[in-house]
C-alpha cells in the first residue's frame, strides 16, 4: 500500500515537472536584431530565473508566422521595430491588451496603444542627412522640402514601401492630409538622384560620396557611424550634416520599437514581467546607450557620446496611434505616388 501511494505521489511530481518548467520560461519572437540585447535578455533570466527561448526574423517574417500559427503559436511576446508593423498586428488580431499600472505609469500615453495592446519601449528619429558642400542646410531643413523642386536631382531614400518610409508618410497624412500628402510624395519621387535602393547606412554612404545631396535616414544610424572607429565611417560622417527636420512647427518625425503580448500566449505572466522589465531603468538604459535609441523612460541614464553630440530635438508629439490608423493610407498612397 505504501509503495503504491509512493508511487502514485512520484507520478504526480512527475506530471508536475513541464508545468513548473513552462513557469520558468518565456518564448520570444523579435525583430530586434542588435547584439547589444543580449544583455537585456541575460539580465531578465538572472533577476528572475526565468529562460528566454528566442526566435529572430524580419517584423514582416514574424508577423507571417504568427498567423499562420494561430491559437497553437507557441510565442509570448512579440517584439517589432515599426509602429506601421505593430499596426498590423493589432489590427490582425494577434495581441492581447495588458492592463499594467507599472507600465502605464512609466509609458507615456501617446508611446502605447490606449487598450494595452502594445507598448513602445525605445524610440528613434527619422532625421534629414545632407553634403555639406552640395546642399544648402536651410533649404532641406523640412520633410516638406524634400519635394521641393529646388532638390530635384538631389533626394536619396529607401524603398517607398519600408515600414520606416510608410510611418513617416502616415504621419504626412495625419498633419497635412491625404491629398496634400500624395502631392508630397509625387514630389519626392520627382527630385530624386536614384531609384530608391538600400538601407539606411547606405544613403548616408552616398550623400557622403556625393551621388545624393539629401537623404533620410533613422538617428540610430547616423549615431553608429559617428561612434564608429573605422577611418571610412569617420570620413564619411564628417561630410554630411544632420538636421532634426521641421523644429519651427510640429517636430521631428519619431517611430518606436514596441512590444506586445501574443493572443496565445501561454506564460502570460511572465510576458507581463518581461514588458514590465523593458520599461525598468535598467533596460532602458541598454536600448539607449547600447543602440543609440532614446528611451521612452525619462529617468533611465543615458551615457552616450553620439547621442549626446547629436543634442536635443522638438519631437513631433503625434500618438504613435495616429501611425497605425493611416498605416494602410500610407501605403496606397506611396504605390499611386510611384514610390518604389
Amino acid at each position: 500500500m505504501k509503495t503504491t501511494l509512493r508511487l502514485a505521489v512520484l507520478a504526480l511530481a512527475a506530471a508536475a515537472l513541464p508545468a513548473l518548467a513552462q513557469d520558468k520560461e518565456l518564448n520570444l519572437y523579435s525583430a530586434r536584431h542588435y547584439q547589444t540585447d543580449e544583455a537585456l535578455y541575460a539580465n531578465f533570466t538572472k533577476a528572475t530565473g526565468i529562460k528566454i527561448n528566442r526566435i529572430e526574423a524580419g517584423d514582416e517574417a514574424l508577423l507571417e508566422r504568427l498567423a499562420n500559427e494561430g491559437a497553437n503559436s507557441p510565442a509570448d511576446v512579440v517584439l517589432l521595430v515599426d509602429a506601421a508593423r505593430l499596426a498590423k498586428a493589432q489590427q490582425a488580431g494577434l495581441f492581447q491588451p495588458v492592463q499594467s499600472a507599472e507600465l502605464n505609469a512609466k509609458i507615456p500615453a501617446n508611446l502605447r496603444a490606449p487598450d494595452g495592446s502594445w507598448y513602445a519601449f525605445s524610440t528613434r528619429a527619422r532625421v534629414i542627412v545632407y553634403n555639406k558642400v552640395a546642399v544648402k542646410a536651410a533649404d532641406v531643413d523640412t520633410y516638406e522640402e524634400l519635394a521641393d523642386p529646388k532638390n530635384k536631382g538631389k533626394v536619396c531614400t529607401r524603398s517607398g514601401a519600408h515600414p520606416y518610409q510608410l510611418s513617416l508618410a502616415a504621419s504626412m497624412i495625419e498633419h497635412l492630409g491625404e491629398a496634400k500628402a500624395e502631392e508630397w510624395a509625387k514630389g519626392v519621387v520627382a527630385n530624386m538622384a536614384r531609384p530608391p535602393r538600400g538601407g539606411d547606412t547606405d544613403q548616408i554612404m552616398a550623400v557622403a560620396s556625393g551621388e545624393c545631396g539629401v537623404a533620410l535616414s533613422n538617428s540610430y544610424y547616423v549615431a553608429r557611424l559617428m561612434r564608429s572607429t573605422k577611418p571610412e565611417d569617420k570620413e564619411a560622417i564628417a561630410k554630411v550634416g544632420v538636421l532634426w527636420p521641421n523644429q519651427a512647427d510640429r517636430g521631428t518625425h519619431i517611430n518606436i520599437s514596441g512590444g506586445a503580448v501574443a493572443k496565445s500566449a501561454k506564460n502570460r505572466d511572465n510576458a507581463v514581467k518581461f514588458l514590465e522589465y523593458l520599461a525598468s531603468d535598467q533596460a532602458q538604459a541598454y536600448f539607449a546607450n547600447g543602440n543609440n535609441e532614446w528611451p521612452v523612460v525619462k529617468s533611465a541614464a543615458v551615457k552616450n557620446p553620439a547621442l549626446e553630440q547629436l543634442g536635443d530635438f522638438k519631437a513631433d508629439p503625434m500618438p504613435v496611434s495616429a501611425l497605425l490608423k493611416n498605416a494602410a493610407a500610407a501605403q496606397k498612397m506611396m504605390d499611386r505616388a510611384g514610390y518604389k
